[in-house]
């Protein structure tokens, strides 16, 4: 839908955008001119006031909806309002969300964005890759441009397991699932704030959740650091209104999808935030992060990957 040099309205990265919404290191930043929106201050959500002002301004090609550390469930409605109204296209990015978005825990951009993208990891639970979906109006062009304009010869056990997702996500096995995801990133979400920590927005809607460090004098490079020496993994990100560099963050996002998945529910949400917490308490401790990695190990003893195997 683009040529280079067009005007792209898409998420501030340090606002819970995503690289490839815009950022000047991404190639999306390069080639084209890219108007970023961001979140409020005292709520810390979108501020559609100001894409609807900037998309008034500039008149972009593309508006762009979604992004990679949004704890808060995306309105897809209102951007659409916003794109037609200065003869955009929509894209929704849906790669973090889409499994809620299948089981109809979060908004769907379906019939609302004229292009929906998403991973088939991450909330869907299936293998790496991408999908893109439009409608008929854009089916031709969309085709045309994925071969042979970018893509490479296909996988086809990862077409095979894409497959095996998909069937999945049509149970219900499957949808209760991603309801205890939610159900879970909700619990360790008050766990934290009630031992203290700010969150992002102040919760989460979704799957993830964003912890501002800053009013512990931390940064998201510490944090993390210290978090994989006790074995819990979690990867720092900027928060809105960043002041440290990228590289460094003043947050850390956590997600409850590969917990749940081994069969953790709220109760074991708040063994992590203790855990979490403990860590990031004492966080030079050596002592400490070798007693949480023992609590690490109990509780994924009890969570095992795999059942094992009956001779």
């Amino acid at each position: 839908m683009l040529k280079p040099g067009d005007t792209v309205l898409g998420p501030n990265l340090s606002h819970g955008g995503h690289l490839t919404a815009g950022s000047p290191v991404n190639y999306s930043g390069k080639l084209y001119s890219v108007v970023p929106y961001g979140v409020r201050r005292d709520t810390e959500r979108i501020d559609l006031d100001e894409v609807r002002d900037l998309a008034r301004r500039h008149r972009p090609k593309l508006v762009i909806a979604g992004g990679s550390a949004f704890p808060r469930a995306i309105d897809f409605v209102p951007f659409g309002q916003i794109a037609r109204e200065v003869g955009a296209v929509l894209m929704a990015d849906i790669a973090h969300p889409a499994g809620l978005v299948a089981a109809g825990l979060h908004p769907s951009p379906v019939g609302i964005a004229d292009f929906v993208t998403t991973t088939t990891h991450k909330t869907l639970r299936g293998p790496r890759g991408g999908m893109v979906m439009c409608g008929q109006a854009h089916a031709a062009a969309l085709d045309k441009t994925v071969m042979p304009g970018v893509q490479g010869g296909p996988l086809m056990h990862v077409i095979a397991a894409k497959a095996v997702a998909f069937k999945e996500a049509l149970t219900p096995e499957w949808r209760a699932y991603q309801r205890q995801v939610v159900g879970n990133a909700r619990a360790l979400a008050d766990a934290l704030l009630a031992r203290g920590w700010r969150l992002v927005s102040g919760g989460t809607d979704t799957h993830l959740l964003l912890v501002d460090l800053s009013p512990r004098g931390l940064t998201g490079k510490q944090a993390q650091e210290a978090l994989d020496r006790a074995w819990i993994t979690v990867n720092m990100n900027t928060i809105p209104y960043e002041t440290r560099s990228p590289m460094v963050t003043s947050g850390v996002r956590i997600g409850t999808p590969a917990v749940t998945t081994r069969g953790m529910k709220e109760p074991e949400m708040a063994a992590i935030a203790a855990l979490i917490d403990r860590v990031l308490t004492d966080i030079d401790n050596t002592a400490v992060a070798a007693a949480v990695r023992g609590g690490v190990q109990e509780l994924t003893a009890r969570f095992p990957l795999y059942e094992a195997r009956r001779r």
